[in-house]
């Protein structure tokens, strides 16, 4: 074999190995469809709706409504009188789980859901005859979960309704982005003073429905991980090859190199 010749091999060795390595750098990530077994035209068994139940360090606005104008002023504290702005009644339940209210005095909440509250707060009213038509209307305040990682809009969400499910909970944080982990979902929540750790896979359908962690409670914190690609581009030598300008230069090595060959 004379030298041209070998030239020529190595060249395309080199070839070879470039159009590999551009394979595999432009590899898209794989396993990225949600809920992959779930059966057309089956119905699926859904566990029981768990809504937001209160815990000691929610807060709540509790405004009452009646014809007796003057009444209901005593029980809707308005955030006026304490920090000088407008605002709703607001109400923290304390470490033993109770809310303090004019009048009515402490009300142990804790475990209750918001309807709950406002036929406990209703009730109280009527049975003292404090009014006769009260209407009563509680909202989370300041309430929420978090999610982190890779999602398109990461962060705090308020929670704006009694019942939350971790798909819906993904779609408030903008969905996963492409090189999101979808088979490892990892969801972080505080019970009885721990922190339990949940995992869910996307994917899989059952793993999903089935998850205790499925119903979002208040405190949540959802992780999505990155994937291998991802991973793999914060490695500098790997992520260098991804860029146009890598392939840019590569091609005009390539081409100087076989036109010297060619002479």
């Amino acid at each position: 074999m004379n030298t041209h010749t070998s030239a020529h091999t190595l060249v395309r060795i080199i070839l070879v190995a470039v159009v590999a390595l551009m394979v595999a750098s432009c590899k898209t990530p794989t396993n990225v469809v949600y809920l992959q077994d779930i059966q057309p035209n089956i119905s699926m068994a859904l566990q029981e709706e768990r809504a937001i139940r209160l815990q000691p360090g929610d807060r709540l606005s509790i405004i009452i409504h009646s014809k007796n104008s003057e009444m209901v002023e005593m029980f809707n504290l308005s955030t006026k009188n304490l920090s000088g702005s407008n605002g709703v009644s607001l109400y923290t339940v304390d470490a033993s789980g109770k809310i303090d209210m004019p009048v009515l005095g402490l009300i142990d909440v804790e475990g209750l859901t918001r309807t709950e509250v406002a036929d406990l707060v209703k009730y109280r009213l009527l049975s003292a005859n404090l009014l006769r038509d009260p209407i009563v209307i509680v909202e989370y305040a300041q309430m929420g979960y978090y999610v982190m990682g890779e999602v398109n809009a990461p962060g705090r969400i308020e929670i704006v309704k009694d019942k939350i499910n971790i798909l819906e909970a993904l779609i408030s944080a903008g969905d996963l982005t492409i090189n999101g982990q979808r088979e490892n979902i990892l969801v972080l929540r505080t019970e009885n003073g721990v922190q339990v750790p949940y995992r869910i896979n996307l994917t899989e359908t059952r793993s999903v429905y089935a998850s205790p962690a499925f119903y979002v409670q208040q405190n949540d914190i959802i992780y999505v991980e990155p994937n291998e690609q991802r991973i793999s581009e914060s490695t500098v030598s790997v992520n260098v090859t991804r860029t146009p300008s890598f392939w840019v230069s590569m091609g005009t090595f390539l081409m100087s190199l076989i036109l010297f060959l060619n002479k």
